[in-house]
């Protein structure tokens, strides 16, 4: 009886899980078989296009970089220390997930804009932010940037503390710490909050429509084809850029497994 029960019980589950991974798959696979082969070879061959899915692909790497030097000690911090507003701290954090990143793009453009202190610095070193691939990548990771510190902070809370103590104990240093014991052990969340991060940036449109049209990243150019051109033109960019944005995550999530195997 209790079998039986638990075989209903578990193809209800089978049942339920199908219809989400469904309602995942049949977009994109609607997508691809509405898309002739003719108009993604085309599409391929189109400059614009190819130098669209680069300059998106560069820009959210970059980003996930930069950021990744401040974001990970944050995370540490967050995962091994108690302090006032610690709550505060995470939910700021969380902020740019919450809000419309039409409305993030409009509070990073008072930020970076030529009136802005950072706009007039960047502009006396020669360097414009608004419609630039620098502004690109402020927007990019800003709404980005929860996915690798909430990650990366779950890794390190993961560490055992006695691990640290102990080395602690024996004399070595915090920085000695940081570096040898909890960052390897936290390494693998690290490196998924990594993946996360530049996958989400991405797949900005919002936030970077607004600092930088152009130069176009993918989702803006496929947004204008549509708008400009219709369905038909807009398809196959949408198809290359889901393959290449697909592509990408499986060879950067077996790059995590294999480190894990090595280690």
């Amino acid at each position: 009886m209790v079998r039986g029960q638990f075989s209903r019980f578990s193809l209800v589950l089978i049942f339920l899980g199908g219809i989400v991974l469904l309602f995942i798959l049949a977009p994109l696979v609607s997508i691809t078989f509405s898309t002739s082969l003719t108009s993604v070879f085309d599409t391929i061959n189109d400059d614009e296009v190819t130098q669209s899915i680069w300059l998106t692909l560069w820009t959210s790497m970059l980003g996930t970089t930069i950021l990744g030097i401040g974001a990970i000690p944050l995370a540490y911090i967050l995962a091994r220390k108690n302090f006032r507003f610690k709550r505060l701290v995470q939910g700021i954090i969380d902020l740019p997930v919450v809000i419309p990143h039409s409305a993030a793009g409009i509070a990073i453009l008072g930020v970076i804009s030529r009136d802005s202190l950072p706009g007039k610095a960047a502009e006396m070193a020669g360097l414009e932010l608004i419609g630039h691939p620098a502004g690109i990548i402020i927007a990019m990771a800003f709404v980005s940037i929860p996915f690798l510190i909430n990650a990366a902070r779950d890794g390190f809370a993961q560490v055992p503390k006695r691990i640290e103590i102990a080395a602690l104990n024996l004399g070595a240093s915090s920085a000695s710490v940081f570096f040898e014991i909890s960052l390897p052990l936290a390494w693998r969340s690290i490196v998924s909050g990594m993946i996360l991060m530049f996958a989400r940036g991405m797949s900005e449109f919002g936030a970077v429509v607004i600092i930088a049209y152009h130069p176009m990243i993918t989702p803006i150019l496929i947004y204008e084809r549509f708008g400009a051109y219709g369905l038909e033109y807009a398809r196959p960019v949408s198809v290359i850029f889901i393959a290449v944005c697909l592509l990408f995550f499986i060879a950067l999530r077996m790059l995590v497994k294999e480190n894990k195997r090595d280690a």
